[in-house]
């Protein structure tokens, strides 16, 4: 099967896994287990923050990071296709007892004027206190899209004239540094935490880390403990996610490229309609006439290519790096037969 549904189907390499065998373990829940601690430094010396929590999936990662933003009642701000709301089982009122304020963004991204009018007035007891902004970079739900960075700087200036965190769901944040040649730094610079995805596009089986300030960490490792987060010999787990950061992220412009080629026979077919702008490994194109997002599917999983009906018109195919140039090629073969 040629599997398009997520890039985060990936399955370790042989190199992956015997990083993973020669692992040096601890209890990581008494900050013993050398391995994650290495793979927390790692991490937030890259982006020149203080500190990083390891954690098993990025939906933890982020709702982490909302509950040590915010108190309950307090209000969050982010686009209406966000992950944060969309995908993480009503996390953020069930975990942080927070609403939330939907901005009808642009393929998943918000402006600073929109955050400005998003923000309710501090004095009026009827509103919820507007207390941190998300942003998704990668946007998943659009199409993969990448934020501008100096859009990022005028939204931060808008977050600390108003006293808002601003957080950052970087679940495919490489894929965005790489197709817009940008530094992890520059992030570090900008946002209050972080949370990065190693188990999507850079291959590893498991895990997500959260980055910040000292205190912030030191709040969030409280938190996961809460969440039922605390791992123990987990190092085996991060010594993948090493193996991925000093080895697959360069190799995402690969991945790139093969969404771009889909991309390029796709719009030469009478079925397809519109198309969202593709700029890194993610594919979401509308579908029409003969086809239905359900029997295209369908008809794909027939010539052993799976992808994924994200509406009742959409298809989304995501590019990773079990995703080779000869399986690119037979599904631009079907693709053309279609």
């Amino acid at each position: 099967m040629i599997d398009f549904r997520s890039d985060t189907v990936t399955r370790p390499t042989i190199a992956m896994l015997d990083a993973m065998m020669h692992a040096k373990v601890g209890d990581d829940v008494f900050e013993e287990d050398p391995t994650i601690n290495e793979l927390e430094e790692k991490v937030a010396d890259m982006f020149g923050m203080k500190a990083a929590i390891f954690c098993p999936s990025g939906t933890m990662t982020n709702q982490i990071a909302i509950k040590c933003h915010t108190q309950p009642g307090d209000e969050v701000i982010c686009d209406k296709l966000s992950h944060i709301y969309q995908y993480e089982g009503g996390g953020i009122a069930f975990n942080a007892g927070c609403s939330v304020k939907l901005i009808d963004g642009s393929t998943g991204r918000i402006n600073a004027h929109q955050v400005e009018a998003s923000i309710n007035n501090k004095n009026d007891v009827h509103k919820p206190v507007s207390k941190m902004a998300s942003l998704e970079n990668t946007a998943n739900r659009g199409g993969g899209s990448c934020y501008d960075f100096d859009d990022i700087v005028q939204i931060k200036k808008t977050c600390e004239a108003n006293d808002l965190a601003l957080h950052l769901d970087g679940a495919r944040l490489f894929n965005a540094i790489i197709a817009k040649n940008e530094s992890p730094k520059d992030y570090g610079k900008i946002f209050d935490s972080i949370s990065i995805c190693l188990s999507k596009g850079l291959g590893a089986p498991v895990g997500s880390v959260l980055i910040g300030t000292k205190n912030f960490i030191v709040k969030a490792r409280r938190v996961r403990k809460g969440f039922g987060g605390g791992m123990r010999q987990a190092g085996y787990l991060a010594a993948a996610c090493i193996y991925a950061l000093d080895n697959n992220v360069n190799r995402l412009s690969e991945d790139h490229y093969h969404a771009q080629q889909l991309a390029d026979v796709l719009k030469q077919k009478d079925f397809v309609g519109e198309m969202l702008p593709v700029e890194t490994n993610i594919l979401i194109f509308e579908v029409k006439e003969k086809y239905t997002a359900l029997k295209l599917q369908a008809k794909l999983k027939k010539h052993d290519i799976l992808a994924i009906a994200i509406s009742q018109n959409q298809i989304r195919l995501v590019i990773h790096l079990d995703i080779t140039s000869e399986m690119i090629e037979q599904t631009i073969n079907v693709i053309k037969e279609l």
